[in-house]
């Protein structure tokens, strides 16, 4: 596999009780900081209802994380295909692509949140029968095709972008999965980049290496390609110094998040019990890392067994621990975990066993130049003193 990734899927998540403007700040700060650790990726998430998750438009949000932003790559995680006429949707989603010179990238899904297409009159039922239907065009349009559609809930007459996109040949394209196999089908069906946002869960990680297969065998079936390096992993963690420090941390918010899993959110990601024993079960399930470096590394290599390789681990953004210690959770990882990961080829240790091996050789060579130049100047000043002393 080539060099493996790392990035964050941000919902993003923040208590009904706190300031909207101010997390939302926090948010694009958070983004800026993870551009200087040198993260990858950084996926942001699509959302109308239950007061948590904040974000509506992840394209607002991008194209402001852009601008603050040198490097990190910029994804929609993801846009809710049934919430769109795929026109539209495609349009902002070209004009990003410009905006960002290559670097956002298109995630798509059927929608997470029931109350959301409650909302709209979308029956939940139909959302990835839709979602399919409007990959089917969206591909058409970034291919620069001219499309005429029409379906029950939206039509084209004649439509296409107006720019030609400005990655080669378009955007790159990411097809949510949890536990359904609807996700894999989709992506296989159409060479798509497949993103594994459960991939932590007990049903999502019993099911990774299946929906891989699902995703090859409809590649095979419709003639296309799929890659292991654009299949993204998403788990929770947060990592300090030590496990004692870490837990100390999340005690900071991981109640919020609980609370909002038991009772808003129709996903069963949150254990029942106190806080030390939410922790114990989150843990020992192996859905999060709540730990040190050591048992970040063990995760992710956990994940590269029981998925046969992916391309990039992306951790879900949550601010269980309070601004600085989440900073300080994403700065080890960069120190430690990524390195590990992206240095396997050792040549820096390499070298230091190297020099090591051969530091007495190198020590001696050294101590002789340094005793040849005090022995040169003594002999200089003594031929030195002999003239003087002659003149």
């Amino acid at each position: 596999m080539p060099r493996l990734r790392f990035g964050i899927f941000m919902a993003p998540f923040h208590p009904v009780r706190e300031n909207p403007t101010l997390s939302l700040r926090r948010d694009l700060e958070l983004i800026d900081w993870l551009d200087e650790l040198g993260f990858d990726e950084a996926w942001i998430g699509e959302h109308h209802s239950a007061g948590y998750e904040i974000i509506a438009s992840p394209e607002v949000f991008i194209a402001a994380a852009a601008e603050r932003t040198r490097r990190i790559r910029l994804g929609t995680g993801v846009s809710s295909l049934p919430y769109h006429h795929p026109l539209m949707l495609a349009e902002r989603i070209n004009q990003l692509d410009h905006m960002t010179r290559g670097r956002v990238m298109f995630g798509v899904g059927p929608g997470a949140l029931p109350s959301d297409a409650f909302m709209m009159g979308i029956d939940p039922l139909r959302q990835r029968d839709m979602m399919e239907e409007a990959i089917e065009v969206l591909l058409r349009l970034f291919r620069g095709e001219t499309v005429t559609h029409k379906s029950d809930w939206f039509e084209m007459h004649n439509a296409r972008l107006h720019l030609t996109p400005y990655s080669d040949p378009h955007v790159e394209i990411a097809v949510a999965s949890q536990i359904s196999p609807a996700g894999a089908r989709a992506a296989g069906s159409h060479g798509l980049s497949l993103l594994s946002i459960g991939a932590t869960s007990t049903g999502g990680f019993n099911a990774m290496a299946t929906n891989w297969e699902i995703c090859e065998a409809k590649a095979a079936e419709h003639a296309q390609q799929v890659d292991r390096n654009g299949w993204r992993l998403v788990g929770p963690m947060h990592i300090a110094e030590t496990r004692e420090q870490a837990r100390q941390d999340v005690r900071f918010g991981l109640e919020n998040w609980i609370y909002y899993f038991r009772e808003i959110a129709a996903l069963p990601l949150a254990p029942e019990g106190a806080i030390d024993d939410a922790v114990d079960a989150m843990t020992k399930s192996g859905f999060a890392v709540i730990g040190n470096v050591d048992d970040a590394i063990e995760q992710i290599e956990r994940l590269e067994k029981q998925s046969g390789g992916f391309g990039c681990y992306m951790n879900l953004a949550h601010e269980w621990a309070d601004r600085d210690a989440t900073h300080k959770s994403y700065e080890l990882m960069a120190r430690y975990v990524m390195p590990h990961f992206q240095e396997r080829s050792g040549a820096h240790t390499s070298s230091l066993e190297w020099a090591r091996s051969n530091r007495e050789q190198f020590m001696g060579a050294h101590m002789q130049a340094v005793g040849n130049q005090i022995q040169k100047h003594v002999q200089e000043q003594a031929a030195k003193a002999d003239g003087e002393e002659t003149g």
